[in-house]
């Protein structure tokens, strides 16, 4: 005779143990849906606003193997840092020297401030719309985020990161104010078309760009060892990465539909985010605005923590420094150094007049897509060592999966390189 009682008590414990482990998986997470939320910075979001505005709904299949390529790369840095427990930029010192270590260091250091000097631009701009000054809230910026870090933990500073991605909503809910045709939306993604033009190509490759940085794999490996992950932790840490490539493409879907279906229908031009954000008040209300601003402003803020903390990751790595948010500044001055000279100074070259804005970041840019391609082919070399990854080094399927990515990234580095050089040179001629 069945004992009905048993069985619901059972039932229960089984939704229990269940609910304990994925509360258990959703504690771990973290690192990947922090890095890959940061793709839609104030570079990101404007990429965007100028490819739904210039191409309409065009380019919104691309986000789909992008994503793929963004999980593939981003699962061999996670995995890396769970597997060996040290940064990226660690093992590259213990496998390729310190010679090597430096001139990398060098590059990166440079192609992160140019970034981050964005990101103020991104803060300043985005304020700027609510009718607050720069010179209140650069300053403003620069103190809170010197105190998040050097007063926090990790603990602490992720779950700031992790409200702060939850905040990325507000473009979906721009997307849907908007109003857009949903047929055409669908049309758009299951009819792939491309031209062959350099408007179009180097907009491709500048999604591209946008979406996978030099920065995001020291930064995603050194958080995970930081968080400190384990090889028992390679599930969550994979969901981690999934989720957070996910999450990061469905805003930037958000962003493309929003201006392809105001800006684009009606011809309008702009060339940032906070242009686009202010010519949608016309044509979806200025709530519609507001939301679009207030998701630049928290992208910015965002993004300017991360950029420094990446940086003051790489560096002590690669020098053997102390590099954790969990020790004291006097632990670690040189992580806690760098963090803060970043911040301060890329705060500082937005306040102060007649700086070739431009100009530092079109160089950052440049180094951007000179440097990623070295990056990859470091992580593919690394991530099939077994010296260092034991029995987690990539399969021969996934080996093939992972180069013929890493192959399409640099051509694509490449070709935005070439055709921004281009540019440059055709605009300075």
């Amino acid at each position: 005779m069945v004992n009905f009682s048993q069985v619901k008590i059972s039932g229960a414990q089984l939704f229990r143990s269940r609910l304990v482990r994925l509360w258990a998986v959703l504690a771990l997470m973290g690192p990947g849906i922090i890095t890959s939320n940061v793709d839609n910075d104030a570079g990101g979001i404007t990429t965007y606003s100028l490819a739904g505005a210039k191409f309409g709904l065009t380019m919104l299949w691309s986000l789909i193997p992008i994503t793929v390529v963004l999980i593939i790369v981003q699962e061999m840095g996670a995995r890396m840092g769970v597997v060996s427990g040290k940064g990226l930029s660690d093992l590259i010192r213990e496998r390729f020297g310190v010679k090597v270590t430096f001139y990398l260091m060098i590059l990166l250091v440079i192609t992160n401030l140019g970034n981050t000097i964005a990101e103020f631009a991104g803060i300043a701009a985005s304020l700027e719309i609510f009718g607050v000054s720069r010179y209140l809230a650069i300053p403003f910026g620069i103190m809170f985020l010197m105190w998040l870090a050097v007063k926090g933990t990790y603990s602490s500073v992720e779950k700031v990161f992790l409200t702060a991605c939850v905040f990325y909503i507000s473009y979906i809910v721009v997307g849907f104010i908007v109003k857009p045709d949903w047929v055409e939306v669908v049309d758009a993604i299951g009819s792939p078309s491309i031209k062959f033009d350099s408007d179009f190509m180097l907009m491709l490759t500048g999604l591209v760009g946008t979406t996978i940085a030099p920065w995001m794999q020291f930064y995603l490996q050194s958080s995970v060892v930081d968080k400190g992950l384990r090889v028992q932790d390679l599930k969550a840490a994979r969901i981690d990465v999934i989720v957070g490539s996910i999450v990061v493409s469905v805003v930037a879907f958000f962003i493309i539909l929003a201006c392809a279906a105001t800006l684009f229908k009606s011809g309008i031009v702009v060339e940032e985010a906070s242009q686009a954000a202010l010519a949608l008040e016309p044509l979806a209300g200025k709530y519609c605005t507001w939301l679009f601003a207030f998701g630049l402003f928290n992208a910015s803020v965002f993004a300017a923590a991360i950029l420094p903390l990446s940086t003051a990751y790489t560096i002590c790595e690669a020098f053997g420094w102390e590099s954790s948010l969990d020790k004291k500044f006097s632990e670690a001055p040189q992580f806690y150094g760098l963090y803060c000279f970043t911040i301060f100074f890329s705060g500082l070259v937005i306040l102060a007049p007649n700086l070739p804005l431009v100009s530092i970041m079109y160089v950052s840019q440049i180094l951007n897509g000179l440097v990623l391609p070295v990056i990859l082919l470091f992580m593919l070399y690394l991530v099939n060592d077994k010296s260092v990854m034991r029995d987690f080094t990539n399969g021969r399927t996934f080996n093939i999966i992972a180069w013929a990515s890493v192959i399409t990234l640099i051509a694509l580095s490449m070709i935005t390189l070439g055709l921004t050089l281009l540019q440059g040179l055709m605009s300075t001629g």
